[in-house]
């Protein structure tokens, strides 16, 4: 039988060529009966009896899995077991799945091959590159033992569930031994003692595994379509452990990528695009400037115009983006996808034990949020920002120096302009279509809802910015040019009131900086005051008109009612041409105040812009990478830890009264490259507080999130099916915005680490921690304010959360080497306190899948009672690499996966990742000896 292809289940969807994935779909083939969404086939595998070529050999097995179609006689490579050590009688760890897209039918042959590995360091147990007839030859490191080959229908309606098989040579003649195989269903759980699976040596008492492609939650199938909008290219595993009580508990590990890795970037870039237009047409509207004003205004609109055309090329791009949802590691340093995060996927452990209840796991995984195009040579965006403020501090006679919080009030001003002059107008014309129907209750609501957006109007001036700088504004007009166009700087409470030199009170020259008696202060007071007297006019004669039809419809009715009719009549159109020219006079005043408002706040930016062309806007836009990457994972997680606490009241009455909690866990070191991304990464993760979710009904199929706002100020609103938003309180279904709470702890824990603690600075590591435990108490004395104590979470109550705190504080303060105890105290206070869990290195995979696999364990070993003589044997099983292994290009620390495959992330052991700090000291030295030897 010939060989036609060789390939893994890693190309899971690419099984067969299209000609022969055409011809399985004849009807002479009888499918397997499955559920929706669950695996075709599963199966566990098993040897007994093994023979070995010598008698005191012990052996190293593994199974090879090929397919043979019953259409064609064509055998195709499908997948391997792991190599089992030292017993004639293995129990493979490695199930076999084929997932349902699959075309396997009850008619397909399976064929299983039995190797022996002579040398397991050498050989890399690769499907791609194995033989699958002949015995290999001897310096491949491996022997041929037997094989045999069943049909999927044999063992599917089997009484058992199970087939015991006979192991033979390839001339079919010597039996070496027997396999058995294992149906496996999902949910099916078996209640017996762990010795049942006990083999002649210790590594053999450990857990079937299996794999699947299901995406459901613990419970509640509802959640498919609205996950499955967010979720794509799930890979499932299940395992049974033995707990300390030999029962046995199942776990399912399920790894996804996601759409919102792509989409959430071009919601922003698209939002950016729409502001910054805006912010250009504002600068223009600015009106006539002086010379030395109208030319820094023109060159900052030049760059900007630059800058845009950039966000609408990197738009366009990304809309021609096709292939998988996430970006891999070794694209990082591509220019076109510098807004996408790197490798975001959920990694979710399902927890089934005989005597605990049902518990899910969730961590999202995630590259750092860093700017890699734009590089760290002059480090990340924490101390860019810090440079640039010092830099603009000393700007001189250019501009005008506005603070940080007061350019920020600015945008702020301009958004509530932009946002609430539209909604006066329409509730100014709805109050007037109420009055043209002669309408009590809507004029009244109407009213009402006119009278709240104007006073929230009137309030967002009542700023001294808006004065000061209205000021500024007047001494750049044509008409009033400065001497020397330096500006003081004055107290952050008074923004950047200009401090006037003392000048000859009869000297009145245009170039003389205008005092008070030339420039009216109180005036912009009278414009933005006339709003509110213009509203209360507008409230008095509705009063009026309500109270007047109201005696009189009693009159008239008491009298003769057909003429409370005729009235009715009469006034119909008395109400509309009284309210009319009120209504109008307030918006001809709210029109004034804008004008001036936008034209100063306009004016604020300007000075921002022009201080620091072009840094300026390269921050800002290094600021917006790294907030997309920030912000896509957050938006991930958010949908994740609704749906999966839908059913928890506490959870949500926690969501909508005090916000919910984000753990970042960083293990980038802070030294060379990566220090820059931990300072990326900080800012990025501050930034998060600035986010609100609103969670709204879906009205089509469409689950994806829509983002709504500006920078700094932006509100994500999450779609959820009709059935799912019934289960939310009243308080979210009414809309109430939800606060985000994300902190940041990280911990060095590689090599480069090692570096920076013995010749470099870890500072940076250490004020990081120091302010997010701030900010982490913060939380938790709010949680303890306003939700009750019956909200925590019940496992682990023998941990008290202060009693946490303080621990995770006193290892902070003690700034031992390479301390993972803060990561998994930050960790166990997340989990406790309902929050979301994230874990990021450079590239989301090597050190990420360590820690995340470590957590994964550790959780089971303490919450579940996992055995423990098989704590290391359930890492082991979380760590490898199930389908093959990886390429040599594919080297996580310096390649890229060849195929973007998501299963190499987390589930391959590498090195181990705390070296010894000596054996890397003399490792140095001798490397330096080396290559000065070299050079010589």
């Amino acid at each position: 039988m010939e060989i036609k292809e060789e390939r893994s289940s890693d190309e899971a969807q690419q099984f067969l060529p299209s000609s022969q994935a055409d011809s399985l779909g004849e009807p002479q083939f009888t499918s397997i009966r499955r559920i929706a969404n669950e695996p075709k086939l599963e199966f566990s595998l098993a040897c007994k009896d093994l023979v070995a070529a010598t008698r005191d050999r012990k052996l190293n097995t593994f199974i090879q899995v090929s397919v043979v179609h019953p259409a064609e006689h064509i055998l195709t490579r499908y997948s391997s077991t792991e190599i089992v050590e030292g017993t004639r009688d293995p129990l493979f760890l490695t199930g076999v799945t084929f997932p349902p897209e699959y075309p396997i039918y009850e008619e397909t042959k399976i064929k299983l091959t039995v190797y022996d590995v002579k040398d397991k360091s050498q050989d890399t147990v690769r499907t791609s590159v194995l033989p699958d007839h002949k015995e290999p030859r001897a310096d491949v490191g491996r022997s041929f033992l037997g094989c045999t080959t069943f049909r999927v229908g044999d063992l599917v309606k089997s009484k058992e569930q199970q087939l015991t098989l006979t192991l033979r040579t390839s001339d079919g003649g010597k039996t070496v031994g027997t396999i058995e195989v294992n149906l496996v269903k999902m949910g099916e759980l078996e209640d017996g003692e762990t010795d049942h699976i006990t083999t002649d040596t210790q590594d053999q008492k450990c857990a079937l595994v299996r794999e699947c492609t299901a995406t459901e939650g613990i419970s509640d199938k509802d959640n498919l379509p609205s996950l499955n909008a967010v979720l794509k290219n799930p890979i499932c595993k299940l395992y049974r452990f033995p707990t300390s009580d030999n029962k046995w508990m199942r776990i399912r590990e399920q790894m996804a990528e996601t759409t919102l890795s792509f989409h959430v970037p071009k919601e922003l870039i698209n939002l950016h695009i729409k502001e910054d237009m805006r912010r250009n047409q504002e600068l223009k509207d600015l009106g006539e400037l002086a010379p030395h004003w109208d030319n820094m205004r023109k060159s900052v609109i030049a760059h900007c115009d630059q800058m845009l055309s950039m966000y609408q090329d990197t738009l366009a791009e990304l809309g021609k983006h096709t292939g998988s949802s996430f970006k891999s590691s070794c694209s990082k340093g591509e220019k076109t996808l510098e807004f996408i995060p790197i490798n975001l996927h959920l990694q979710r452990m399902h927890v089934h034990s005989p005597r605990l209840k049902d518990a899910l796991y969730d961590v999202i995984t995630v590259g750092a949020p860093a700017a890699h195009f734009q590089g760290f040579k002059n480090g990340g965006l924490r101390k860019l920002l810090s440079k640039f403020e010092a830099e603009r501090r000393n700007t001189g006679y250019q501009c005008i120096y506005y603070s940080p919080e007061n350019t920020a009030k600015a945008k702020e001003v301009l958004s509530n302009i932009n946002h609430l002059q539209p909604l006066i107008s329409s509730h100014a014309d709805l109050l007037l279509n109420s009055a043209s129907q002669h309408s009590p209750d809507s004029l009244k609501n109407s009213l009402k809802m006119l009278s709240e957006k104007t006073e929230l109007f009137v309030h967002a001036f009542k700023d001294q910015l808006v004065r000061s700088a209205l000021l500024a504004l007047y001494t750049a007009r044509p008409g009033c040019v400065l001497k020397k166009p330096a500006v003081p700087r004055n107290s952050a409470e008074e923004g950047s009131d200009l401090q006037h030199q003392d000048h000859p009170s009869q000297i009145k020259r245009q170039d003389s900086i205008p005092h008070h008696s030339e420039y009216d202060e109180e005036e912009w007071d009278r414009v933005w005051a006339n709003v509110g007297k213009s509203l209360n006019c507008v409230i008095a004669m509705v009063d009026r008109l309500l109270e007047k039809d109201s005696i009189s419809s009693i009159k008239e009715g008491e009298n003769d009612p057909s003429a409370a009719d005729c009235k009715v009549l009469r006034t119909d159109g008395d109400w509309y041409e009284q309210l009319y020219p009120l209504v109008i006079t307030l918006k001809d005043c709210m029109g004034e105040v804008v004008t001036r408002a936008k034209q100063s706040m306009a004016f604020v930016l300007l000075q921002e812009l022009a201080c620091g062309l072009p840094q300026c806007l390269m921050l800002t836009l290094r600021r917006d990478i790294v907030f997309s990457q920030a912000l896509a994972g957050l938006v991930c997680g958010f949908i994740i830890k609704l749906h999966t606490g839908l059913h928890d009241q506490g959870f949500l009455q926690q969501l909508h009264t005090v916000g919910l909690l984000v753990q970042y866990e960083g293990l980038l070191s802070t030294y060379s490259e990566e220090a820059g991304m931990l300072e990326d990464m900080a800012v990025g993760i501050s930034d998060l507080q600035k986010v609100m979710f609103k969670v709204i009904e879906a009205k089509s199929e469409d689950f994806l999130p829509v983002i709504t706002g500006r920078r700094e100020h932006y509100v994500i609103e999450v779609q959820l099916p009709a059935k799912m938003f019934e289960l939310l309180p009243q308080e979210i279904k009414e809309g109430k915005l939800l606060r985000m709470y994300p902190v940041l702890f990280n911990v060095g824990i590689n090599e480069q680490q090692t570096l920076a603690e013995r010749f470099g600075d870890t500072t940076l590591q250490e004020n990081i921690n120091q302010e997010n435990l701030e900010l982490l108490k913060e939380y938790y004395k709010l949680f303890t304010e306003k939700m009750p104590p019956d909200c925590l979470p019940h496992f682990q109550e023998q941990n008290d959360l202060k009693g946490l705190l303080e621990n995770l504080h006193q290892n902070i303060q003690a700034k031992k080497r390479k301390n993972v105890e803060i990561m998994w105290l930050a960790a166990t206070i997340c989990r406790k306190l309902n929050g979301v869990r994230f874990t990021c290195c450079k590239s989301a995979k090597d050190r990420t899948s360590m820690s995340v696999t470590l957590e994964q364990c550790s959780i089971l070993r303490d919450e579940h009672q996992l055995h423990k003589d098989f704590f290391i044997r359930a890492l082991d099983c979380m760590r490898r690499q199930t389908q093959g292994a990886l390429n040599e290009s594919d080297d996580p620390e310096t390649g890229c996966l060849t195929d973007n495959k998501p299963t190499s992330r987390h589930f391959y052991p590498v090195a181990l990742l705390l070296v010894s700090s000596h054996l890397l000291v003399v490792w140095l030295i001798l490397s330096l000896a080396l290559l000065l030897a070299k050079y010589q």
